[in-house]
């Protein structure tokens, strides 16, 4: 079934908005346990890449060269090392600069595999968001303004969260791509309702709001058509295939002329893989923190873990299996090409086997990946997972591989797709292969 949501009646701009459309229900309080010991969200130190910048430029280590027409956005690309051909277009108003956005004049999203950039034409700030390894999504800003001074990259302490932390987002501050009925002003149709994006949606309900650049055959999406109706009289076939966008606005205004589809089949994967393993991050943490705190109380000795303790770090684990195998991806029923080089620029920084085999090798005839096991094993972020998730998933994941776990929610997963990506992780993870000798 597709991810569809009811339209709302209490609403909440985003902040920065860097990913998410925005319309999402104020944060209940019992999400902000993110807030208190031990995550410390808004206090806790952070080393993300746009962190790690930050510093640089305060001491004076790094610099940001400045663009008349683009401000700090190429400098900014090219230190955090984002490719150009990353480049998607969003035209719906579903951002801090609303009045920045339209049909005829769309914001830029830039991405890598930890680093997200967010640009609008004539914009007052430069949008970023980064993967922490402990903490999850950080948010930042930089003024677009050349005041003769250096820039300063400013994180945001809270109040990018009002849009960024929802069950959309895994209930944790996150990523979200969302999908809806924009109309000639780019403002969302809220009584038609909206869809959060991921590997698991229907195509066809994908990318409203959005400029898309690619072909795709008889499969429809949402993408580069304006909504002058309602969802049952939306007409999805005039978006379809389109290579060209210098039609709908003036494409010299920006780094690239494409909103390429292959990045944002990439860019949808990669948003809800990177909450699932914050959430996981996040479970973890709090479990073993509430069980250490029960042990002092009760005296107990101090690592015992409680089963109700336990039982939280599995189901964690698997939560971040089922999305690391594409459990439920949607099927492609027709293949899929871009217009840029970025399927090429993605695949070549992928870890290889000795026969060149990589997780990052695309697909794109009846799915995403050739090997359905998520690029993000190898990111700082699942490293940085706490050693008793870790180890679940890692250890669940070769008893899948080896068919030792023939459990239903797997049975996508072939005999000889289980052999290819045993083999490529074995060679190509270190932790992985440790683990694999361990369990021999």
């Amino acid at each position: 079934m597709p991810r569809r949501h009811a339209p709302f009646h209490l609403l909440a701009f985003s902040v920065v908005g860097l990913l998410s459309v925005s319309l999402v229900p104020q944060v209940p309080a019992q999400m902000n346990s993110y807030e208190r010991a031990p995550i410390n969200y808004l206090h806790a130190e952070v080393h993300d890449p746009v962190a790690e910048l930050a510093g640089e430029l305060k001491s004076g280590a790094e610099e940001l060269a400045y663009d008349s027409e683009f401000g700090y956005l190429q400098s900014v690309l090219q230190k955090l090392d984002i490719p150009v051909s990353s480049q998607t277009l969003v035209f719906s108003k579903t951002s801090l600069q609303i009045s920045r956005i339209s049909p005829r004049r769309p914001r830029a999203l830039y991405f890598n595999d930890d680093v997200y950039v967010g640009y609008c034409q004539q914009g007052k700030t430069l949008e970023l968001a980064a993967t922490d390894a402990q903490q999850g999504a950080i948010f930042y800003t930089i003024d677009q303004s050349d005041d003769g001074g250096a820039p300063a990259i400013v994180r945001d302490r809270g109040q990018c969260l009002s849009c960024h932390v929802s069950t959309r987002t895994q209930r944790v501050p996150g990523f979200l791509v969302r999908s809806v009925f924009a109309n000639a002003a780019g403002r969302p149709q809220l009584g038609s309702g909206t869809f959060t994006t991921d590997q698991t949606s229907d195509f066809r309900d994908r990318w409203g709001g959005w400029y898309v650049t690619g072909q795709h055959g008889s499969m429809r999406h949402m993408g580069n058509t304006i909504s002058d109706g309602d969802e049952d009289t939306f007409d999805r076939d005039p978006g379809a295939n389109e290579d060209d966008l210098s039609d709908r606005f003036h494409t010299a205004a920006y780094l690239t002329p494409h909103s390429d589809i292959v990045a944002l089949m990439v860019l949808e994967h990669q948003t809800q893989m990177h909450n699932a393993i914050t959430a996981a991050n996040y479970e973890t943490r709090q479990a073993l923190h509430q069980s250490y705190q029960m042990n002092e109380l009760l005296e107990r000795p101090k690592d015992f873990l409680s089963d109700s303790a336990q039982r939280r770090i599995s189901s964690a684990a698997d939560q971040v299996l089922e999305y690391l195998l594409f459990c439920d991806e949607f099927q492609l029923t027709d293949s899929v090409s871009g217009t840029t080089s970025f399927a090429r620029d993605f695949e070549s920084h992928g870890k290889q086997d000795p026969t060149g085999r990589s997780l990052r090798e695309l697909d794109l005839q009846t799915r995403l990946f050739t090997y359905p096991c998520s690029y993000l094993i190898y990111s700082d972020a699942f490293a940085g997972l706490p050693d008793e998730v870790r180890s679940k998933i890692l250890t669940r994941l070769f008893d899948i591989l080896e068919n030792r776990d023939e459990s239903e929610r797997y049975a996508h997963l072939s005999e000889d797709t289980r052999a290819e990506i045993l083999a490529i992780l074995r060679e190509t993870h270190p932790e992985f292969q440790r683990i694999a000798v361990a369990q021999r």
